[in-house]
């Protein structure tokens, strides 16, 4: 294979990058133009182009390879085919018939995919891409580009952890092209000045303070929890998934007093008796003033949630503050929730999951637009007019690698701006739950404060 000098030259025939004066789709004008779709019409300089980006990377840390569309897809299947890691396609939009799906091919939880991509400027499409790869439950962790423009995209995606490998940078490449005889002294220094003057900053989404929700909450249990999470300087939510009357009193009393909701499953008290169990459980929530938040995840019709809801022995409407509920039996079923707010599960994290992309897409159409609705459910960001619990929280899995970072409450509230984050062994099966739980309050604490500052330093 030639030199990587050499390997550019041939490229640059194919007609790959323009100068003169060009007006970019952000209406900048910029002095050169970058189009590498030519290169997939050339086979040799494609399967070249495909071994110098493999070379660059720990091909051992890849399960997967993605191209961003569209002019990605071809150099990510060239790369595909000669390293026998396997393809997937990402589309521009998910199909509207079939299975509506955005990834195509086989993949599964948890697998770390590299991302392609031709052209880096402001990072913003790969910012879009890695969110939407990320929905289904895959990892990245690098990304490899052909050609970095200079402005700002690779910083901005290295900010966030992510390694960005580039094959060439456009200073590279006009100094290349100098010594060539292909640019002038005085054409080099107008890119270069150009460069200097179009350094681009992607402006990222904000999340709003809980002041902030506060002041535009409208149901009375968001209110009520966002006035916990002032009052005690507390986003955590304890899940006592424990099975006698007892063990969920002595936690609940233990938690009560650093967390702004306790969430049951109250089927699984295998002693439930309403006034030995509900009463003194109402009782220590009042004490230390903390809601009740029944995991009941309802699905099914509504006359029938209605009476799992009022009726039978746990008569969860009495006592419960809060429910979580399943969309799947649409906007109507949740109406009978009329005294409770209701937490849709818009996203599910367990393996071989039926809540797909398209399925959360009609998820959130009916969450956002039901007056019961208080929030969803999910490993996943949603709009912020929802409060967004996020399950699955364990400091345990912290590390160097950014795949063992995902549910660490920093990753939740700054890239998912998560507003509760719910913790259940990591309290509970603790040896000592009242110190655990006053661990988490502390770390979702610092992390949402982090998360805050982060957007001051962007403003």
């Amino acid at each position: 294979m030639e030199s990587k000098k050499e390997f550019f030259l041939e490229c640059y025939k194919l007609g790959i990058i323009k100068f003169g004066r060009f007006t970019l789709k952000s209406g900048i004008e910029s002095p050169f133009y970058v189009d590498l779709r030519p290169l997939a019409s050339d086979p040799k300089i494609l399967k070249n182009l495909a071994n110098y980006l493999l070379e660059m990377l720990p091909l051992d840390n890849f399960d997967l390879i993605c191209g961003v569309p569209y002019a990605a897809l071809p150099m990510a299947t060239a790369m595909s085919l000669e390293s026998y890691i396997p393809l997937i396609i990402k589309r521009k939009e998910a199909k509207s018939y079939g299975t509506k799906k955005l990834i195509e091919g086989i993949y599964q939880k948890d697998q770390n995919c590299l991302l392609v991509e031709d052209v880096i400027t402001s990072g913003k499409s790969l910012v879009e891409t890695i969110a939407e790869v990320e929905q289904e439950d895959l990892k990245v962790s690098d990304i490899v580009v052909v050609l970095d423009r200079e402005q700002g995209g690779k910083q901005l995606l290295e900010s966030k952890g992510y390694r960005v490998h580039t094959l060439f940078n456009i200073s590279e490449v006009c100094e290349i092209l100098q010594e060539n005889g292909e640019l002038s002294d005085e054409e080099v220094a107008r890119i270069q000045d150009f460069l200097k003057g179009n350094h681009i900053q992607f402006e990222e989404e904000i999340r709003p303070s809980y002041e902030q929700k506060l002041q535009n909450a409208e149901h009375s249990v968001s209110k009520k929890l966002l006035e916990a999470a002032l009052a005690k300087k507390s986003n955590l939510i304890a899940s006592a998934d424990v099975t006698t009357t007892q063990e969920l009193l002595v936690l609940a009393e233990k938690v009560g007093p650093h967390i702004v909701a306790l969430k049951t499953h109250i089927d699984i008290i295998s002693d439930f008796e309403y006034e030995k169990t509900i009463l003194p459980l109402k009782e220590i929530a009042a004490k230390h003033q903390f809601l009740l938040m029944e995991d009941r995840k309802f699905a099914d019709i509504g006359n029938t949630q209605e009476l799992q809801f009022t009726s039978g022995v746990f008569k969860i409407t009495d006592w419960a503050d809060f429910v979580t509920s399943q969309v799947i039996g649409g906007f109507e079923s949740l109406d009978c929730f009329k005294n409770v707010g209701v937490v849709a599960i818009v996203g599910m994290s367990s393996k071989g999951t039926l809540t797909t992309a398209s399925y959360r897409e009609e998820a959130l159409k009916v969450a956002l637009s039901h007056p019961n609705v208080i929030g969803g459910v999910s490993q996943n960001k949603i709009p912020e007019d929802l409060l967004l619990f996020t399950p699955g929280v364990n400091l345990a899995d912290s590390g160097d690698g950014k795949g063992q970072q995902y549910n660490t409450p920093e990753h939740v509230f700054t890239t998912l701006h998560t507003d509760f984050i719910i913790v259940g062994r990591g309290i509970y099966k603790s040896d000592d739950p009242e110190a655990s739980a006053v661990t988490y309050k502390n770390e979702g604490w610092n992390a949402y404060i982090k998360s805050l500052e982060k957007k001051a330093i962007q403003n």
